[in-house]
């Protein structure tokens, strides 16, 4: 039977950064020079879909959110009592979603209603 052997713990630590995409090259350049290793394993989500304009975010942000809760547009608009027509013309961006409205999609998708803003 082999005898157990004794490794050395690994401590390592994983960073996120938040910043300005122009100095991405210098800020990777400088923590190589520190030893870490940088993995990029995603990219600026405006950079993946370049096609949603500002306008549009809003409405995919609730689209998105219902598709995760697994509700209906005709649920959600029961949920929150207004027309299911109301979800889909915010979801299209043909109606806005106030601060109010906001408040109520938050609360009956399980999300922070600042996403719908």
């Amino acid at each position: 039977m082999p005898a157990p052997t004794k490794k050395r713990p690994v401590e390592t630590t994983v960073l996120h950064a938040t910043g300005p995409w122009e100095r991405h090259e210098e800020a990777v350049r400088a923590l190589t020079t520190l030893g870490f290793t940088v993995t990029l394993d995603s990219i600026p989500w405006r950079q993946a879909f370049p096609d949603i304009t500002d306008e549009q975010l809003p409405g995919v942000v609730l689209r998105g959110a219902r598709s995760k809760e697994g509700v209906t547009q005709a649920e959600l608009a029961a949920m929150i009592g207004i027309p299911q027509r109301h979800i889909s013309e915010m979801e299209n961006a043909k109606r806005s979603i106030g601060k109010e409205m906001a408040k109520k999609l938050g609360a009956a998708l399980n999300i922070g209603y600042r996403v719908f803003l």
